[in-house]
């Protein structure tokens, strides 16, 4: 089976629309003057509901992204799950070659999680606060299982985004 024909058949799987986000931890944590992490942030649409008790959750992850690699030294990660109308902050964060996370925050609302420090977009459908329980090599993804913390609803208004056939899509 060809890369190409297995993408086309998963391309017809709807998915819902999330931005993972974690703060870099402090590049010189001894050092009160060292400069503090980035937030960092990406689009993920491979994310899952594992557990009810305990709560867990999935997000996958390609190997040696930036993501990745945060995530295998920091524990500490949210989840919001974006909106119809939050296409632009999606297509922000998935895009490749993109400018430094720091500006790509600049200009949307979010709040900081209060179990993990990350990035909590505001207007979001769902917010989830998450800790790394385990990290699965798949292929060429890392599957992050994490322990939820915290869960809020900051919006029940619109539905939610969704992801198919290669286009960001809503419901209806």
């Amino acid at each position: 089976m060809s890369n190409e024909a297995f993408k086309a058949a998963m391309s017809r799987l709807a998915a819902g629309v999330v931005l993972v986000t974690a703060q870099e931890p402090p590049l010189d944590p001894d050092d009160p003057l060292a400069p503090a992490g980035e937030d960092v942030g990406m689009t993920a649409t491979a994310f899952l509901s594992v557990s009810l008790d305990p709560p867990l959750v999935l997000v996958s992850l390609r190997t040696g992204a930036r993501m990745d690699d945060l995530l295998d030294e920091q524990p500490l990660w949210a989840v919001s799950v974006l909106t119809e109308s939050q296409r632009h902050i999606a297509g922000r964060f998935a895009m490749k070659g993109r400018i430094s996370d720091r500006l790509l925050f600049e200009d949307i609302p979010y709040a900081r999680g209060e179990a993990t420090g990350a990035p909590l977009v505001g207007g979001a459908l769902a917010t989830l606060e998450c800790r790394t329980e385990q990290r699965v090599t798949a292929g060429d993804h890392t599957l992050v299982i994490g322990r939820v913390l915290t869960a809020h609803l900051p919006s029940t208004e619109g539905g939610p985004l969704m992801y198919f056939r290669g286009r960001y899509r809503q419901l209806g």
